[in-house]
């Protein structure tokens, strides 16, 4: 159960990749305003959906605590960062405040994994 827990960590963690790469290769284009969210964004943030759904089933599965508050916290973000990417991904320009919000949401996802204990 371990290998597979661990496999489904390192595909969580190829999610945030892709997530928080979108957002770092577009913030030039975030100062220019031409900034939009792109398909890595939304199949990263679904990844890290499946993933997370996974790991916390596999984990109780296993008999391992799980932090039902930190979950349902870190779950909240990622629908917020999975929506704003999902309804804006066709547009041609994204806002600024709303491009600067997915980043720094996946950032603050991303602390809240690790600093949580």
């Amino acid at each position: 159960m371990d290998v597979l827990i661990h496999l489904f960590v390192g595909l969580h963690i190829i999610g945030i990749a892709s997530l928080l790469g979108g957002f770092l290769t577009q913030m030039s284009a975030m100062g220019q305003g031409t900034a939009r969210f792109n398909r890595a964004m939304l199949h990263g943030a679904l990844t890290m959906l499946v993933t997370g759904v996974a790991l916390v089933g596999l984990n109780q599965a296993d008999d391992n605590t799980v932090n039902n508050i930190k979950i349902g916290v870190k779950l909240a973000i990622l629908i917020v960062i999975l929506g704003i990417v999902y309804v804006k991904r066709d547009e041609e320009k994204a806002e600024k405040g709303l491009f600067a919000a997915v980043g720094g949401l996946t950032v603050a996802n991303i602390f809240i994994a690790v600093l949580w204990t």
